[in-house]
């Protein structure tokens, strides 16, 4: 089989999207999508042409079984994806909304197939797993376990020792974190072993103490990140490199948010596919600006990924 341009790892979850708009325990129908930060850059990237490995478990159930096939339609390299018979699959719940507000999204994850992921889940050195050029990272893996959490720093330690380019978006989610302390020191130290940091502008201010973008990226630059690039939302991106070019690159404009759900992994999508096409950051960073905004439009998470095709045409 084909080595994968990128491998990743992380939680895919059954996705409920409410049918009718208002609070979730009035919501009498809902529509099943999938979920999962790392999938939804899996499901992108593969889009785009690229081959792409996911390391993750699903519980041998009806979710998990559809999730599978999803992936396999996909194009997904499922080699290290495992069926748990212990452990079910997770899924979430999220709110119809019509004027372009966050949604309301409530997880169902504890004790998930995933969160049972640990070392073992790791691939061997010499798998084709181990030599992908990318390995795409978030801190919600880190969240879910503490044997998540040591799968995901092994796997960054040894892709960076490797020489592989490692591509980190923080992704928080406080209600996973025993305390904002331990959130903030364990992705801190994720993206002190990463070459591409993605954080979102509040994520940023939280993470680092910094208020604006520069001083943000800086923080990341100045602790062996090669490239930074701040999500600003509807207003772009910040761009920087540890050679000293900085951009700041304007959003692309949308005339209606269906749901704002996923478009950080749309972005994530831009800026690790144009990073593999070997574009300099500032097109990356358009990139991701460009497919977060196709996001945007959508109900579900990869709805709007786009085919090259489609990519180009936008």
């Amino acid at each position: 089989m084909r080595i994968p341009d990128v491998v990743t790892v992380g939680e895919a979850m059954t996705l409920m999207i409410a049918r009718q708009p208002g609070p979730l325990e009035l919501v009498r129908e809902f529509e099943r999508a999938t979920a999962g930060a790392e999938l939804n850059v899996a499901v992108g990237l593969s889009r785009l042409g690229f081959k792409v490995g996911y390391v993750s478990r699903l519980g041998q159930d009806s979710l998990g079984r559809h999730l599978r096939a999803f992936m396999e339609a996909e194009g997904l390299d499922l080699r290290h994806l495992r069926m748990d018979d212990d452990n079910p699959t997770g899924f979430m719940l999220k709110q119809m909304v019509d004027d372009g507000a966050d949604p309301q999204v409530e997880y169902f994850r504890r004790g998930s197939a995933a969160s049972h992921l640990s070392t073992q889940d790791m691939p061997e050195q010499g798998d084709d797993f181990q030599r992908a050029r990318v390995l795409h990272l978030t801190g919600i893996s880190a969240a879910l376990s503490p044997g998540c959490r040591e799968l995901v720093q092994a796997m960054a330690r040894q892709a960076r020792a490797d020489g592989r380019l490692v591509c980190f978006d923080p992704n928080l989610r406080p209600r996973l974190w025993r305390s904002q302390a331990e959130m903030v020191a364990t992705i801190n130290a994720l993206a002190s072993q990463a070459d591409v940091v993605m954080p979102g502008l509040a994520e940023g201010r939280l993470l680092t103490g910094r208020q604006g973008a520069a001083d943000i990226a800086a923080y990341y630059l100045e602790r062996g990140a090669g490239r930074v690039v701040v999500k600003l939302g509807p207003e772009g991106a910040y761009a920087a490199d540890a050679d000293g070019r900085a951009d700041t690159v304007p959003g692309r404009p949308v005339r209606v948010v269906v749901d704002t759900v996923g478009a950080g992994d749309g972005f994530a999508v831009g800026v690790v596919s144009a990073l593999l096409d070997g574009l300099p950051l500032r097109e990356a960073a358009a990139r991701g600006n460009a497919i977060g905004a196709r996001v945007v439009q959508c109900r579900g998470d990869c709805d709007g990924l786009p085919t090259r095709a489609q990519l180009a045409a936008a």
